[in-house]
């Protein structure tokens, strides 16, 4: 479907350029996490944003378009306005976008984004553009905190029960949301969120959108797997054929292999147990078979699973004194993760002395898709606005909620060097205390230009743990 930028927004903010003051010029608005789940926020997507909807011009075609919808909608529509940004600028927005670098880690409560108009005539264009420019930040920003956390989880697992988790952890958690996205291109934003954190995916949609928007030649890798149709199509007495067959097709590097379509015990106990054992014993220094439930607790099955595999294929001590599979032999548990389920199947496993080198994890809708914009209770609010000649402080702070006051005046962000952390601070007093060259807001965008780039992997080094 073709995009229409001006069409890209809630249909009451075609009214809002009759409402504002009679000598309004300008409007600031700005972007924030306004508390939520996570103490610890990944700032990601400005980039991608400008990039894809800010750098292919309105046209007249548009105008023309959106005039006509309007119509029929029942809303004003500020053909002027829209001709005149066509006409004057080429159809190029004429805002002013600040934005923390992407990969930035901060707490909530401060401001990501700021944007102001350029051009005096157009004061509502600030407003306009929140709905596109709010869901392009709070989505992949959710995305990625939440994939951070669940690093963090993995993190400390490792560095308890495995000898090398520096090695491990970049491909310890899988994306599989692909299927499970509400649309390609949150499954693109998503699954590039993802790749900020790890390594591994199977969302090509989201390898494509780092490559497009970030650079990125190749943010991640997947390898060769099985699922339930090309292993039940041998049927119930061919299933230890099915997986002879995945183990030949794929002599070398690692393979993985959905094991519970009828009984995920018998198939770890004695068909990979026994009948297969000299075949994937063969596979030491060649390849890992990596062994997939997919059904039952998912808090408890990949341990029964790997206590079954240990059996047969012999555990060793590690370092850190707890239970390893032999190198060529791994479990991947995919099914029921998410934020609360990782933490929990990780300290299971520490509880019964199996180390987290045993494990990878997958996810799919706990990652890419069972959030929303309340989550990290994201907002995009007005925070000053000129009127005849002025700036004037614009903020809500509603008696019936106090968690949704927001901020006044023009915004700088500062970071204490000491603390690492981050605080929100008005233009002015930044202005009156500090070096204005302290703000952490960059310019990224203005009046159709791409002013300030940055690749994935120095997002990554940002981001990183």
């Amino acid at each position: 479907m073709r995009r229409n930028l001006i069409l890209a927004s809630d249909s009451y903010k075609t009214s809002h350029f009759l409402q504002y003051p009679q000598g309004t010029t300008h409007v600031s608005s700005y972007i924030e996490s306004r508390g939520g789940e996570f103490a610890a926020l990944v700032s990601f997507g400005i980039q991608a944003f400008v990039k894809e909807y800010l750098l292919t011009p309105v046209t007249y075609e548009d105008v023309e378009e959106a005039d006509a919808v309007c119509a029929l909608h029942g809303v004003p529509f500020n053909r002027e306005g829209w001709m005149y940004i066509v006409n004057q600028y080429g159809g190029y927005l004429p805002l002013s976008i600040q934005a923390l670098p992407d990969g930035t880690v901060i707490n909530p409560g401060v401001a990501q984004v700021q944007v102001v108009n350029t051009d005096p005539k157009l004061p509502w264009l600030t407003s306009y553009i929140e709905t596109a420019l709010l869901r392009a930040i709070w989505y992949p920003s959710t995305v990625v905190s939440l994939g951070r956390r669940a690093k963090e989880f993995i993190n400390i697992a490792l560095e308890l029960t495995a000898d090398d988790p520096a090695a491990e952890l970049p491909f310890k958690l899988h994306d599989f949301g692909a299927r499970g996205a509400s649309s390609a291109e949150s499954a693109a934003i998503g699954g590039m969120a993802h790749l900020v954190n790890f390594m591994g995916t199977d969302t090509l949609e989201g390898v494509m959108a780092a490559r497009r928007y970030y650079g990125a030649e190749m943010a991640g890798f997947s390898i060769p797997a099985s699922e339930h149709s090309t292993m039940t199509s041998w049927l119930r007495e061919g299933e230890c054929d099915a997986y002879r067959n995945m183990l030949a097709q794929f002599p070398t590097g690692p393979v993985a292999i959905v094991a519970d379509s009828y009984d995920m015990f018998n198939a770890a106990s004695e068909i990979f147990g026994n009948t297969l054992k000299s075949q994937i014993k063969g596979r030491e220094g060649k390849g890992v078979l990596i062994v997939r439930p997919d059904s039952g607790n998912p808090t408890t099955m990949a341990i029964e699973v790997i206590e079954r595999l240990g059996a047969k294929f012999e555990f060793y001590t590690n370092t850190k004194g707890y239970r390893v599979l032999p190198d060529y032999l791994r479990v991947i548990q995919g099914d029921g993760m998410d934020i609360t389920t990782i933490p929990q199947l990780l300290n299971n496993m520490e509880q019964t002395g199996l180390s987290a080198s045993n494990i990878a994890m997958g996810m799919g809708g706990g990652l890419l898709q069972k959030i929303d914009r309340d989550t990290c209770k994201y907002a995009m609010k007005a925070s000053a606005a000129m009127v005849n000649g002025e700036w004037r402080d614009v903020y809500k702070d509603p008696i019936t909620d106090r968690g949704k006051a927001s901020k006044k005046g023009r915004l700088a962000v500062i970071r204490n060097a000491d603390t690492d952390t981050f605080r929100t601070m008005t233009n002015a007093d930044m202005l009156k205390y500090l070096d204005p060259r302290c703000n952490q807001l960059v310019e990224v965008y203005r009046d159709g230009q791409m002013l300030s780039e940055t690749t994935f992997d120095t997002v990554r080094a940002r981001a990183a743990l």
